[in-house]
């Protein structure tokens, strides 16, 4: 069986396990953009606590989850965002362990996002994704999200991170 659910803490482990073969399978397409200081173990917990993450889970375990925020990261505030702030949706830290890849799981828990922020009534969602990760960016333009303007997170990278919005209908 096959179900999106909010992450509780004892779902922990499982999350970070597949957090590190996500951040192994990316290293070793050299992208770059999670390393062992992000995304810790730490700014899981949070999400957990602040009941901002999913999980996907199949009998196996947990092997994609996706972070659903209101709250606006100070990195954002520079970018001009096609909608008034306080109507939007962050995204953060999608992730589908690598064996599971390819098999629709990143497109079902954007799906989940998007019905989420029309569920709550709001008029977007909002994101971001590593320059350097082309199969990311294509994903999210295929969603009709738009390209705005890039951020920076030195401690994940050198290069910047584009941030991206959909317009809601």
């Amino acid at each position: 069986m096959i179900k999106i659910e909010l992450a509780e803490i004892n779902d922990l482990d499982d999350i970070m396990k597949m957090i590190h073969n996500c951040a192994n399978d990316l290293i070793s397409k050299n992208i770059f953009q999670w390393n062992e200081k992000y995304p810790s173990r730490d700014i899981f917990l949070t999400d957990i606590e602040k009941k901002n993450l999913f999980i996907f889970k199949k009998d196996s375990g947990v092997i994609g989850c996706v972070a659903l925020s209101y709250e606006k990261d100070i990195e954002y505030n520079d970018i001009k965002w096609l909608t008034k702030d306080d109507e939007n949706l962050y995204v953060h830290r999608l992730a589908v362990d690598p064996k599971f890849q390819k098999q629709g799981i990143g497109r079902l828990l954007m799906d989940f996002a998007e019905d989420y922020a029309r569920d709550k009534k709001l008029k977007s969602v909002r994101l971001d994704t590593f320059s350097k990760n082309e199969r990311n960016n294509r994903f999210y333009k295929s969603r009709k999200y738009i390209q705005l303007d890039d951020v920076y997170f030195p401690n994940q990278s050198e290069f910047p991170f584009h941030c991206y919005e959909k317009i809601l209908d």
